[in-house]
């Protein structure tokens, strides 16, 4: 069935806002949309957009502005690169990249300062495509405030296939839930998968055992999933590590602050109101940044045999990297067997109190938050309502 006029544009707007080049937008169009357009016609269609790369630059004081709204927030960790990311992408704002970094020199000089250059000593990567190998492993830097981050990345693509907040990543019904989620909504289960040695992730290794067992590949059955240390699984950690710089620090510090200030203790129920006011606003964050990272350009690497580019082209276009998908079709109803694909997962750690603090809000006519600061001043609101 062909798409419709209008189904294209907003096909081809989201494509370019994405940053893809012009055959991968043809690509794109050709591959899922079943359209197919000339070079010409396509940048026949952009211009009647207004959609340019090197025109139509944004006034200097949108953005200056756009990036002082991040630097409030966990974009002062952000270097050139991924702030340009961010003023495209999120703020819709047409700028150079020198610009950028021009103006975080003068606007976060301490963080242009800090974001010096390590080297380190690498093995090299091998994957046969997207779908080779899954690596799964939980962020335990938020824990000591009661979040709990749960992560999964492609080997070949470096997409981030999933990412998600809670009050644990040490319940295996939890990894198994987040798992056949994420396996569900592409329909394909990885040829192997990669955890490390925690018993949170048995669950998940027998259903993706299970589901691989009638395969005739080498990696069929029980060789589909393998277990190692964290320091081996290279892929989730080197990540990790990224985050942390760009992302995770921000929270640590808030959360550091309320506790230095008196206003957190560690105690659960301390535990379960930060949570509360503060797990939304968090996940949303998460989106943003496994969004942004999807979207963004990686450079070869002499360290790994897979290619360079954007992960999100390199999952789903795989052979214009000399790849392949090397993933295995499912189908619903072969994950709706396991109790894990219907089950509710409990993301407030403790329903009491959770539904206690509902009432609050309710009662005293509070907002749910919007950002980290509403989340901030909800949490300090709510710990005087309810006397911790």
């Amino acid at each position: 069935m062909s798409a419709t006029n209008d189904e294209v544009h907003a096909a081809i707007k989201q494509y370019f806002d994405a940053g893809h080049e012009y055959d991968v937008i043809l690509d794109m169009l050709s591959t899922f949309h079943n359209v197919n357009m000339s070079l010409r016609t396509l940048k026949t269609r952009l211009k009647e957009a207004g959609l340019y790369r090197r025109h139509n630059y944004s006034p200097l004081l949108e953005v200056r502005r756009a990036i002082l709204t991040e630097l409030e927030g966990p974009g002062e960790l952000f270097g050139y690169r991924t702030m340009w990311q961010v003023l495209q992408q999120k703020h819709r704002l047409r700028v150079k990249r020198d610009v950028v970094m021009r103006l975080l020199k003068q606007l976060n000089p301490r963080g242009t300062a800090l974001r010096t250059r390590r080297r380190f000593t690498r093995r090299t990567y091998h994957s046969m495509g997207p779908n080779y190998i899954w690596h799964v492993d939980g962020y335990d830097k938020l824990k000591p405030f009661g979040l709990a981050l749960s992560g999964c990345i492609d080997g070949f693509s470096r997409k981030i296939m999933w990412l998600v907040c809670g009050p644990t990543n040490n319940n295996p019904s939890v990894i198994a839930h987040n798992y056949i989620n994420c396996v569900k909504s592409i329909g394909v289960v990885p040829m192997r998968l990669r955890t490390d040695l925690g018993t949170e992730n048995g669950t998940m290794a027998a259903i993706q055992c299970t589901l691989r067992h009638a395969h005739m590949d080498h990696y069929a059955g029980s060789s589909s999933h393998s277990y190692g240390s964290s320091t081996s699984n290279q892929r989730i950690e080197s990540w990790w590590s990224f985050f942390r710089r760009g992302r995770s620090q921000f929270w640590m510090d808030l959360f550091g602050d309320l506790r230095d200030s008196g206003n957190f203790n560690g105690s659960h129920e301390h535990q379960c109101l930060l949570r509360f006011c503060f797990s939304n606003v968090l996940q949303q964050d998460l989106d943003e940044c496994m969004d942004l990272w999807n979207k963004h350009r990686i450079r070869p690497s002499r360290h790994a045999s897979c290619p360079g580019g954007i992960p999100n082209e390199l999952y789903l276009l795989p052979y214009r990297f000399g790849s392949r998908d090397c993933g295995f079709a499912v189908e619903d109803r072969e994950l709706d067997v396991f109790p894990e694909a219907r089950q509710v997962i409990d993301l407030s750690g403790d329903p009491d109190i959770e539904e206690y603090l509902q009432q609050a809000v309710e009662q005293h006519g509070l907002q749910q938050p919007q950002d980290w600061k509403t989340a901030s001043e909800l949490y300090i609101t709510l710990k005087e309502i309810a006397g911790l």
